[in-house]
């Protein structure tokens, strides 16, 4: 019987072989478990009384961190290893909302070194102790500054206006007026270091449009992309779908 049993959810072969082999070089004997996406990990991993996860982030069905919000619910002493090539502020945002208190859990870039990223899973799995990629730490520090973190108010605002969503259109998903609108949205331009002044040019009036630039904004701070707009779009057409009906629009 194998010292250990570690659940490997990771979608791409090759980087499931690198995580894989990662465990050749350990004294205790490991047994590997695969999921090709994140269903299927929360499904194993339920079954398993302690869980060790090393998972990716991105993957069909169920991404990284809806599997561990689901998982760390009904078992929150599991241990996981987010490994990704990612270090969006999304996830990071996401991370730190879902982590419960006392959970041990990493995060390390796929385009780290080897030795870094063995070091980070046995730190987590065996160690119980967290690791965070220096990267990730960076992100997770402007995350976190009163200054620049986005309220949740503000990051739907963000969500909203990255779907297109005119502002009549926000009043109404979000049951607020016109001026409530405006305000969230001012409030995010402070947040996201827009002024207004700062975009403004006598001869030629206003140089930039706030929303887009926002926008810009936000991708390069990592705060939106695409594949977590996929799923904010199919939220947005569901509601949409059900506001039409409301107001007797069937066309």
């Amino acid at each position: 019987m194998a010292d250990l049993k570690v659940l490997i959810a990771e979608d791409n072969p090759k980087d499931y072989l690198f995580l894989d082999q990662l465990f050749d070089d350990w004294e205790e004997d490991v047994e590997i478990v695969r999921a090709p996406n994140g269903r299927v990990a929360l499904e194993l991993a339920l079954t398993i009384d302690d869980p060790l996860v090393v998972s990716d982030i991105q993957m069909p069905e169920l991404n990284g961190i809806e599997m561990a919000r689901a998982l760390w619910d009904a078992k929150p002493q599991t241990r996981i290893v987010f490994w990704s090539q990612f270090k969006d502020e999304m996830y990071v945002r996401s991370l730190a909302r879902i982590v419960p208190p006392e959970t041990v859990y990493g995060y390390v870039l796929k385009s780290s070194p080897k030795e870094r990223i063995a070091s980070a899973v046995r730190t987590v799995l065996l160690d119980e102790q967290c690791w965070i990629d220096p990267e990730v730490r960076k992100v997770q520090g402007r995350a976190g500054h009163s200054l620049t973190a986005l309220s949740d108010i503000e990051y739907e605002a963000l969500l909203d206006i990255s779907l297109g969503l005119t502002d009549n259109l926000i009043a109404q998903r979000r049951y607020l007026s016109r001026r409530g609108v405006q305000s969230r949205l001012n409030s995010l331009y402070i947040k996201l270091g827009l002024d207004q002044d700062q975009f403004h040019c006598e001869k030629v009036g206003d140089s930039f449009n706030l929303r887009n630039r926002a926008l810009a904004v936000s991708l390069s701070r990592g705060l939106i992309n695409a594949f977590e707009m996929e799923r904010e779009e199919a939220d947005f057409q569901q509601w949409f779908s059900r506001f039409r009906r409301s107001m007797g629009d069937e066309s």
